[in-house]
C-alpha cells in the first residue's frame, strides 16, 4: 500500500501518538516535518492540510485528516481489524472517556507542565503540575482494576493517553507514587511495534 504521510513535529506527544498508532498496525509510513518553531504550521501551504494550523495531520491516498484522536478512530477503524476500537456501545463509551481524557486533564496537566519545561510556555506551571497529579491518582486506581484503561485489551484510548503520561517527568511531574501507571506504561511499551517519543533533558527527566 502507497505509505500514509505523518504531518509531525518530533517532540509533539499529539503527533506521537499518530505516529505510535501507525507503527502498532504496521502502516507504511511517510514522515513529513513541520517546522514549528519556524512558524511552518501557520503558512498557508500547511493551513491548506490543517485549517487550525497544528500537527499532526495525516495524507492517506488522499484522505487527510487533522486532530490527533479523530485519526486514530480513523487508523483503528480502517486497518485495526476490530482491535484498537470496539463497536459494542460499552466498549466504544470506555474508550471515548479517556479520548475525552486526552483533551481534557492530560492536556491541561502533564501535556501543559511539559510545555512550559520543553517549550517556554507562558502557562502556570503550578496549576498545570496539581491537575497532573489529580489525573494521575483517578489513573492509578483504574489501573488497579484494568490491564489498560478501556479493559484488558489494549485499544486507542491507552495511545492517545500514552505520550504525555509517559514524557510527564519533563514537565516536574514526578511518576513515583504511581505504581499502577507506571506498570501501565511498560504494558504500551511491550506491544510489538511500540515506537518512543524523543525525550528532553527537561525538569525531573535528567537522562534522553
Amino acid at each position: 500500500m502507497q505509505a500514509i504521510k505523518l504531518y509531525n513535529f518530533p517532540r509533539s506527544g499529539h503527533a506521537h501518538r499518530v505516529e505510535l498508532m501507525l507503527s502498532l498496525l504496521q502502516l507504511p509510513t511517510e514522515l513529513i516535518f513541520v517546522d514549528l518553531a519556524k512558524g511552518e504550521h501557520k503558512q498557508p501551504a500547511y493551513l491548506a492540510i490543517n485549517s487550525f494550523g497544528q500537527v499532526p495531520a495525516i495524507d492517506d491516498g488522499g484522505v487527510v485528516l487533522a486532530d490527533s484522536n479523530a485519526i486514530l478512530v480513523y487508523l483503528a477503524q480502517k486497518y485495526g481489524n476490530g482491535r484498537w476500537l470496539p463497536a459494542d456501545p460499552v466498549g466504544a463509551a470506555r474508550v471515548q472517556r479517556w479520548l475525552s481524557a486526552a483533551a481534557g486533564p492530560i492536556a491541561f496537566g502533564p501535556a501543559a507542565a511539559r510545555l512550559v519545561t520543553v517549550f517556554g510556555a507562558h502557562l502556570n506551571a503550578k496549576e498545570a503540575i496539581a491537575r497532573a497529579h489529580n489525573l494521575l491518582k483517578v489513573m492509578d486506581v483504574e489501573l488497579g482494576k484494568t490491564a489498560f484503561l478501556a479493559g484488558a485489551e489494549p485499544s486507542i484510548a491507552d495511545v492517545s493517553a500514552y505520550s504525555y503520561i509517559a514524557h510527564a517527568p519533563e514537565g516536574n511531574v514526578s511518576l513515583d507514587d504511581y505504581g499502577n501507571v507506571r506498570a501501565w506504561l511498560a504494558r504500551v511499551e511491550a506491544l510489538p511495534g511500540f515506537v518512543g517519543m524523543p525525550r528532553t533533558i527537561a525538569g525531573l527527566q535528567t537522562s534522553a
